[in-house]
């Protein structure tokens, strides 16, 4: 018996766009900061999210707007990434 086949993503590109916006938007108004953080922390193992995602990454290829706008959302989703200080290696032996 075949299984049925994976369901495809639903939004185009021009959907994701608006939907990128929105969310961009959301997280720049103070007053949702509390409500957005407790999104980020439930968001990880939400399959819309995860499907979303995917469509994003792979619109990321084709449109440029969805590419800056995914990006900008990981910058305010993704906590910046400290570098070690120069000079703080291991000493050679």
């Amino acid at each position: 018996m075949a299984s049925a086949p994976a369901q495809q993503p639903t939004l185009t590109v021009e959907q994701t766009r608006v939907v990128l916006s929105e969310v961009i938007q959301a997280f720049a108004v103070p007053e949702n900061a509390v409500r957005m953080e407790e999104a980020r922390e439930s968001a990880c193992n939400d399959m819309g999210v995860l499907k979303f995602a995917r469509l994003v990454k792979m619109y990321e290829t084709q449109d440029p707007e969805i590419a800056a706008m995914s990006a900008k959302l990981k910058s305010l989703l993704l906590p910046p990434l400290s570098t070690p200080p120069i000079g703080g290696a291991i000493p050679a032996s």
